[in-house]
């Protein structure tokens, strides 16, 4: 009885919509689950570059010291996009007139429009699949898009690098819909959006260029596509940063300058780290497949080619390489990868092996699926979050230290979004130990002084609380706060990623 209404429910989905629709509901009912459950934060810059900073503008506190100061004349553009991170304060300010303050719930509101823009993705990968091949084609297009493993977890952060990706493949889809000026106009607008998002969307932007120019566009298109491109660009960042800073374009020139300037300061790595999250992230050997199949397809989707080839030529060079730069493109190379695939397949595949085919294909469905229940729901960095989100609801809590003394120079930074109220945060590390901090306790002019402690990492936490209470005789055990299995997991993986227990206690 249950099966025959299963089966009957099935029929009716199928009957009722159209293959995108079905899959776009499956990949929402999906990302609902990461709306839910998946809390916290990715990466580091998912959370303090963008709201840690809309959250304390609207709370007239200017976290990361990005703004103006007439308390400081002598402030510079930090090298950030505002766009994005102004979206998000306006979304903060409409939470605070309507009075919802909770940042748990704030941030399940904000994962759920996130969540939603995202679908673009899954929608524009299927139509451009479809327009440059065909439906079959755009179908598992659409799927990979949708219910890729990492896909709705990666779709409910606040990282600029993948919140850029709906308008920038809108644009794309309006160039190979039809050469016309409308759609080249409006691609330019939306080029202007996600360039304003993410300053190194220009790369790709270069890559469309270069394709526009060999397939010999018409004048009058270009025209219209950097009219659109500039005119949005103009108003996002040029006036923006005028009335700001008296200066058009002051946040992306002095970005510039930034990297220039710190090319080698942050992760570098291995000139092949990209190719080697390529390869692993999209699961060997369907990721070899959609690999050579970005190349394979190039005469087909030469918009899509240049605009991946550009900006991983340039990620490859350059010396700072950070793992969440190249999500940016994966969403193009799954379109790309998978029409070439599809060729390769058709044009080689009665020199293939019908049974290496089946169970490569299993192997990643199966693979697939298990990582995708894993990974949509995580919390990320649940301590760092939890902990601060514990202090938050306890009455008598005025601020607190961070102990975290197994690291050398700094500590790991409190997400004070959760915490509801903006402070200088004493860290305590070896160089500045737990005398340094009884020096600040008592010569501080914060009032009230702190009154908790949050130890970060089990590591030595005995003789580190032992240390503690030396200079504060009253401290006392309160609550154990511990990473989630995504943090745990991470950490095994590699024990740099700081995920681990964090211990609070109060001091009187």
């Amino acid at each position: 009885m249950l099966k025959n209404k299963l089966k009957n429910l099935i029929q009716y989905f199928k009957n009722k919509f159209s293959p995108i629709q079905q899959i776009l509901i499956l990949s929402a009912l999906v990302r609902l689950i990461s709306v839910f459950f998946s809390k916290g934060f990715g990466f580091h810059d998912d959370h303090f570059l963008i709201i840690e900073s809309s959250q304390s503008w609207v709370d007239n506190f200017d976290y990361n010291y990005w703004l103006p100061s007439e308390e400081d004349p002598n402030r510079q553009p930090s090298g950030h996009p505002l766009f994005y991170v102004g979206l998000q304060y306006f979304v903060f300010k409409v939470f605070k007139i309507l009075a919802i303050n909770d940042p748990q719930m704030k941030m399940l509101m904000v994962r759920f429009i996130h969540a939603a823009w995202s679908l673009l993705i899954v929608k524009f990968g299927y139509l451009i699949a479809e327009k440059l091949s065909n439906q079959k084609t755009a179908i598992y297009v659409a799927l990979l898009l949708g219910l890729y493993w990492f896909m709705p977890f990666v779709s409910v952060r606040n990282l600029a690098e993948f919140v850029c990706l709906p308008a920038f493949m809108w644009g794309i889809w309006l160039l190979v819909k039809e050469i016309n000026y409308k759609n080249f106009l409006f691609a330019g607008i939306l080029f202007g959006v996600a360039f304003s998002i993410r300053f190194q969307v220009i790369f790709m932007l270069a890559g469309v260029g270069i394709s526009l120019l060999i397939l010999k566009t018409p004048f009058k298109q270009l025209l219209a596509l950097g009219f659109g491109f500039l005119l949005t660009i103009f108003i996002t960042c040029g006036l923006v940063d005028f009335i700001l800073w008296n200066k058009p374009f002051a946040e992306f020139l002095s970005y510039i300058q930034y990297n220039i300037d710190n090319a080698g300061v942050y992760g570098t790595n291995n000139w092949h780290m990209y190719f080697d999250l390529i390869f692993g992230l999209l699961i060997p050997p369907l990721s070899f497949a959609l690999f050579y199949g970005y190349f394979y397809s190039y005469k087909k989707t030469i918009i899509i080619f240049w605009s991946v080839f550009v900006y991983l030529a340039f990620h490859t060079y350059f010396p700072n390489k950070q793992e969440r730069f190249v999500l940016t493109i994966f969403p193009l190379l799954i379109i790309s990868g998978t029409i070439g695939a599809f060729m390769l397949y058709e044009n080689y595949k009665l020199k293939l092996s019908p049974k290496l085919v089946t169970v490569s294909k299993w192997f990643v469905i199966i693979l697939n699926c298990i990582l995708l229940l894993f990974l949509s729901p995580s919390y990320g960095k649940r301590h760092r979050v939890e902990s601060v989100y514990y202090l938050s609801k306890k009455t008598d809590c005025t601020t607190f230290f961070i102990e975290d003394s197994n690291k050398e120079n700094d500590y790991l930074m409190p997400p004070l979004f959760y915490f509801g109220k903006w402070f200088s945060v004493c860290g305590i590390n070896k160089n500045y130990n737990a005398d340094s901090a009884l020096v600040y306790y008592n010569q501080t002019s914060l009032q009230p002084k702190p009154n908790y402690v949050i130890f970060m990492q089990a590591e030595n936490i005995e003789s580190r609380v032992a240390a503690m209470k030396k200079n504060f005789p009253d401290l006392r055990y309160e609550a154990t706060i511990e990473p989630s299995l995504l943090d745990k997991t991470l950490f095994w993986l590699n024990p740099l990623n700081d995920n681990q227990t964090a211990f609070i206690y109060k001091l009187n």
